[in-house]
């Protein structure tokens, strides 16, 4: 080949803790053991190996998936259906907020808001939820209040009636990444 094969197994690491409690321990020792105790190969992360590598072959990968039937069955079906159109429409106003130039650091924090709205509202464990058909009403909850929320900031950004108040809850509320930037949904 003329460089160094790399093998490329993913894994969503959630269902090594959610489905098999051993799971972070076992991801822990292969790390360790792989680290410390042998010499056949090593791990590395996609981006240095690419750094190191930088011509590939360029392909495109079928869609599949490990759920039902080997598709996106359990993601999208008449259970939850419903979603997918608000949450494209959230996507499509969370690219155009990202072009403003926020006015203030209240409009920033908003601004930051509404991206981690929409991240939450996009998780797949939701539809996933609805189709398996636990804690469905949950699962709807989660959706709808992420959306709101989003949808409210939305509105407030754009009509320039932000509230401090309401912002400093809901930042309270769904504190995940910190460090989000609107500025990452611009387009290239």
């Amino acid at each position: 080949m003329g460089r160094p094969p790399i093998v490329v197994a993913p894994y969503d690491a959630e269902l090594f803790g959610h489905w098999w409690y051993e799971g972070p321990w076992f991801i822990d020792y292969l790390f360790r053991k792989s680290w410390f105790d042998q010499k056949s190969f090593r791990m590395t992360h996609l981006a240095e190996y690419l750094q190191e590598n930088p011509t590939q072959q360029v392909c495109r990968p079928s869609q599949s998936s490990w759920g039902h039937k080997g598709f996106h069955e359990y993601w999208l079906n008449q259970t939850n259906t419903w979603v997918y159109r608000h949450l494209h429409k959230a996507a499509e106003r969370m690219v155009q907020m990202s072009l403003r130039d926020p006015a203030d650091e209240l409009e920033e924090r908003a601004l930051n808001q509404a991206a981690r709205e929409l991240l939450l509202a996009q998780s797949s464990d939701w539809a996933f939820i609805m189709r398996t058909g636990t804690m469905v009403p949950y699962a709807v909850r989660r959706t709808r209040s992420h959306l709101m929320r989003f949808n409210r900031l939305y509105d407030d950004i754009r009509l320039e009636k932000l509230d401090s108040g309401w912002l400093e809850k809901v930042e309270q509320i769904d504190n995940i990444f910190p460090n989000i930037d609107f500025r990452d949904y611009r387009p290239l």
